[in-house]
């Protein structure tokens, strides 16, 4: 019984690092949608309104992010968009890393470190997922013959 927990928390941790993973891009549309929803809600609009109004914030954040990645020319914006989703994606990275290390190891200090590899983990898998969206510039060719 006792390896069967230990392989059901294994595969518990295993589940939530590829969830985080796989959410470290919509860290940034969700932290609007729900600073939206709680203005809305606070505002009077009710659990329906507040809910859609952090639905559209969310949706809004997001696709203006992608249709700013895509169109922008200068790399030093495209760079700007992307560190603008990247950061709160490796903030979020860090601290849901910290948490599970924090039962997992007694000493801070590898606690700390462990926290950062994470963080820069999540960051990196959040700059890819953010920039693939981005349309490599075609270099030698014309609107003509593309």
């Amino acid at each position: 019984m006792l390896i069967l927990s230990i392989i059901v928390a294994l595969a518990a941790i295993g589940a939530l690092c590829w969830l985080l993973f796989a959410l470290a891009t919509f860290a940034l549309p969700a932290f609007a949608g729900m600073a939206a929803g709680t203005w809305a809600y606070g505002a009077g609009a009710g659990l329906p309104g507040s809910l859609a109004a952090g639905l559209a914030c969310a949706g809004l954040v997001f696709g203006v992010g992608q249709f700013l990645i895509m169109v922008v020319r200068p790399m030093w914006m495209k760079m700007a968009v992307a560190l603008a989703f990247v950061a709160p994606s490796a903030i979020a990275g860090y601290f849901a890393t910290h948490g599970i290390v924090r039962h997992l190891l007694p000493s801070d200090t590898w606690q700390i470190a462990f926290s950062v590899f994470g963080a820069i983990a999540v960051g990196i898998t959040a700059f890819v997922r953010i920039t693939s969206a981005a349309a490599p510039d075609r270099v030698g060719q014309s609107a003509i013959s593309a």
